[in-house]
């Protein structure tokens, strides 16, 4: 039986629409094998939106399609899945279960891809790549898809950085989080982007933290997702208060993220935990650090 550990994922990382996530040491876990016949799914950890153990199962869906793109007949097929990452809370759910699906279809197909050419086809698969590049390689990954390809670079941040996780009780679905968003946009918003997304990036890698509160602000999505979460912009005001560097909200949302120097996690969690108990909403706060191996098949 094959063992495939998936990273959370944050995705957009502000100004970083589409393009720019981050994995955190936070894994769902898949095992799959070959049986004789059928398909038999089996969940053992359930979740509030439950999980489909039949072939609407988006692991499931992946490999079979991974068969069905390469001619190669699909064996019956045992999968267990274990779900650590919170559905519909925008830390890459979704993609977790499409990387480990094709992971798997990978190794049981024996087609020896490689994590690049498994990159490719799930950047394709999710439409944008900013969270099953992360998923897949780990660490902050910058990446760029076109009708051909996609393109990616995997970024060295600082190793003393943690990272506030917020997530609600409350979930947000990708299409409606999609579907507030204009379809055309001011060209002082597009540079008002385009220069905080280029200083996120040489911001990190250069470690001039001090910048990510200008690199993480966003005028393309965050802005119309905003009335989506409520509370938003207070919590990621009191963020900034209690030390955080930069923040933003995770993907499609609701999970809000601040960046901390791992010295100020102490003195962070108490003051922010305190303010979560005394909002709306059940807020839970986790402190993680940046996931740097990716998927990878486990030796069990």
């Amino acid at each position: 039986m094959i063992h495939i550990r998936v990273p959370a994922t944050s995705a957009n990382m502000g100004s970083g629409f589409d393009s720019v996530g981050i994995a955190f040491e936070m894994y769902n876990h898949i095992w799959a094998e070959e049986i004789d016949e059928g398909l038999e799914i089996i969940v053992k950890k359930e979740q509030e939106i439950p999980v489909p153990v039949d072939k609407t199962n988006l692991i499931y869906k992946t490999i079979s399609d991974f068969y069905r793109r390469r001619g190669i007949p699909l064996p019956g097929l045992r999968l267990i899945q274990e779900d650590n990452i919170p559905l519909t809370r925008g830390l890459g759910s979704s993609a977790a279960c499409i990387v480990g699906g094709l992971m798997a279809a990978n190794a049981l197909a024996k087609t020896n891809y490689t994590k690049d050419d498994i990159a490719q086809i799930a950047a394709k698969m999710e439409g944008h790549p900013d969270n099953s590049n992360p998923a897949i390689f780990g660490g902050m990954v910058v990446g760029a898809l076109s009708s051909d390809e996609m393109r990616h670079v995997s970024l060295n941040i600082p190793k003393f950085l943690s990272f506030a996780v917020m997530i609600p009780d409350f979930p947000v679905s990708t299409e409606k989080s999609r579907n507030v968003l204009p379809y055309t946009v001011y060209r002082k918003d597009a540079v008002y982007n385009s220069s905080r997304a280029a200083l996120l990036v040489a911001s990190m890698i250069t470690g001039n933290i001090d910048n990510l509160k200008m690199a993480m602000s966003d005028k393309l999505h965050q802005p119309y997702r905003q009335p989506l979460v409520p509370g938003m912009e207070y919590i990621l005001a009191a963020a900034e208060c209690f030390g955080g560097k930069g923040g933003y909200l995770s993907g499609a949302g609701p999970t809000l993220v601040a960046v901390l120097d791992e010295k100020d996690e102490a003195d962070f969690s108490q003051k922010m935990t305190s303010y979560l108990h005394s909002i709306p909403n059940n807020w839970r706060l986790q402190i993680l650090k940046p996931d740097l191996e990716g998927a990878k098949i486990m030796e069990d």
